[in-house]
């Protein structure tokens, strides 16, 4: 707890998507609940999330107020790259890069206005990055929280980004160096060149180190929103990365449970299915094939959540034994939940995961491959390394998971570690460390 008596301001800022925020927002509730002041900056269309969770709303400069439910049209040519690296960099050049700028001009609009006492953006929102690199212009701490996998240099050499589990020997360890050196030529080099290129232009010096991992450099804090478990092993990290366990799910809104909420009685196994909040654009990717491996079937009972994205995009004979949701309360509905299928992203996982839910895990585009990795290499599921996977595939995974008790055993210790972590308490430390330094040296300073 902070020692000193004024309240704190916290400025957050999240590139404007649902997974990029809902982490923020937990933290914010968390300051909300003890007496500080918390505003956020993010896309106008997510202003009502922000303002349900008692935060202030603060909009994003033009060119930052991106609306990722519309990614296919804000960005049509998204759609014709295929998974992999070079859509992979388009993704980083075009959604994280390019609003840096407007990014690095909010923050600075907003700190000089308000003068919050710490800065915590998603780990994706470069605008901070300008910040740090800004040796000029004072700036209020700055703590990132991931909303994705951590990234750092692996000992056995494999590249970032492209699902490889941690090498088992000095062979597949060769294999990883050459594949580094060819994801450095085709992704790494060029990402590192274009950031740089555009800190030029905004009159700021180069990255000291690959964008990728600036994520986690260039903080005075990192949060890792998981538990050793689920990552691989880096060797030593930074004294400043903190694994900080799961955050929990933002509250529902709505108190009206769905009018199937009574067969939710154990009756039958429950399978969870989702495309999370970004990539559902197109349902024939997992939901549909998903819809006819388990379709009449009297023993599962297959629940739906479109992200927000309307019933009717769902194509296709929808079976009797399936119930569909525009969106469903996660905290409620993941501990009666016996698998969760997905191609959503890091954040899904960890929720399925702080309830102890064992996972299918399916996607390549944005960090699915990472995430599917680790499902697979920490033994909480099963990995199908495909953006359509096949609906004998996604059966036969399926039905392993249910039957094999290993998989709900895994997911159930590293929900025990998640547990074991005082979440709320570990983060507000870190917080009020920082600022207490920062008071301190501003003192020091002044004296």
């Amino acid at each position: 707890m902070l020692r000193y008596g004024d309240r704190m301001k916290i400025l957050f800022a999240a590139t404007p998507a649902a997974g990029h925020l809902n982490p923020l927002l937990a933290i914010a509730r968390m300051v909300l609940a003890r007496g500080d002041e918390a505003l956020v900056a993010t896309g106008a269309y997510l202003r009502p999330s922000v303002e349900a969770s008692g935060a202030r709303f603060v909009p994003l400069a033009s060119g930052a107020d991106i609306d990722f439910t519309r990614v296919e049209e804000v960005l049509p040519e998204r759609a014709s790259l295929p998974p992999g690296p070079e859509q992979l960099r388009y993704n980083f050049e075009r959604i994280f890069l390019d609003p840096m700028p407007p990014q690095a001009e909010t923050l600075r609009r907003i700190i000089a206005a308000d003068r919050p006492d710490i800065l915590v953006v998603d780990d994706l929102f470069f605008g901070a990055t300008a910040l740090f690199l800004d040796r000029e212009t004072p700036r209020p701490p700055i703590v990132a929280c991931s909303i994705t996998i951590m990234v750092a240099d692996r000992p056995d050499g494999a590249p970032s980004m492209i699902g490889l589990p941690p090498a088992r020997d000095e062979a597949t360890r060769k294999i990883y160096a050459a594949m580094a050196v060819g994801a450095d030529d085709v992704f790494g080099t060029p990402i590192r060149a274009y950031a740089d290129a555009k800190l030029a232009a905004m009159g700021l010096p180069p990255l000291p180190c690959s964008v990728l991992h600036s994520r986690h450099l260039m903080a005075d804090a990192f949060l890792q929103t998981t538990v050793p478990a689920f990552e691989y092993d880096f060797g030593p990290l930074p004294d400043h990365v903190r694994f900080v366990g799961a955050l929990p799910p933002p509250p529902q809104r709505d108190s009206t449970m769905p009018e199937w909420w009574h067969e939710l009685d154990g009756s039958r196994k429950v399978v969870l299915v989702t495309q999370g909040t970004v990539a559902n654009a197109d349902f024939g990717e997992l939901v549909e094939p998903t819809l006819a491996a388990l379709g009449e079937r009297d023993d599962l009972l297959v629940l739906v959540t479109t992200g927000r994205r309307p019933i009717r995009n769902v194509h296709g004979p929808i079976p009797t034994n399936a119930r569909l949701a525009e969106f469903l309360d996660f905290a409620a509905l993941l501990p009666k939940i016996d698998v969760l299928v997905t191609n959503g992203g890091y954040g899904t996982v960890q929720l399925a995961l702080r309830a102890g839910v064992p996972i299918v895990a399916a996607g390549r585009t944005e960090d699915k491959a990472e995430v599917g990795a680790r499902v697979a290499w920490s033994g909480v599921g099963i990995e199908i390394p495909s953006q359509r996977p096949a609906a004998e595939d996604l059966r036969a995974a399926v039905d392993r998971v249910l039957s094999e008790p290993s998989y709900r055993k895994r997911a159930a210790a590293i929900a025990a570690d998640m547990a074991a972590i005082d979440t709320p308490a570990t983060i507000l430390g870190v917080l009020d460390g920082l600022v207490i330094q920062a008071r301190g040296t501003d003192l020091s300073a002044n004296q």
